[in-house]
């Protein structure tokens, strides 16, 4: 594997190698993970670019689900959480260790998005209706 040597800004570098700590991974494992995630999600032009911070992957389906960008929660969970559980803003960020912004900007991408969303939360409910 080539190598490539990195500059980053200190406090970019500090939060990365935070996030790589919580994640369980070495900082070069993260660094290299973002790129690919960005990558994949540039290569699959999914992406609404009016909501940098959520992206979309696909699950083992290969069905794309938007997530909050760099974590594993669904943009549908925070929509759960506000509709069904009646979780406010702030309450979805202290649960789900969100920033203020990453919960806003998936609650706007919900009003943007809204029966892609929906039609996913329902087909979930189907499933689990099904497996009961």
């Amino acid at each position: 594997m080539p190598r490539y040597s990195l500059n980053l800004p200190m406090e970019l570098k500090r939060e990365a190698e935070l996030w790589a700590r919580e994640q369980g991974v070495s900082l070069n494992q993260f660094i290299m993970w973002a790129v690919a995630e960005k990558v994949g999600a540039l290569n699959q032009g999914l992406d609404d670019p009016e909501f940098p911070q959520i992206t979309y992957q696909r699950g083992i389906a290969g069905v794309p689900t938007p997530y909050i960008r760099g974590t594993g929660i669904r943009v549908q969970t925070l929509v759960i959480a506000e509709k069904v559980w009646g979780f406010n803003p702030k309450e979805i960020s202290d649960n789900y260790d969100l920033s203020k912004s990453q919960v806003q900007q998936a609650l706007a991408f919900y009003a943007a998005h809204q029966q892609e969303i929906d039609q996913a939360i329902a087909h979930e409910q189907a499933l689990e209706a099904a497996s009961v």
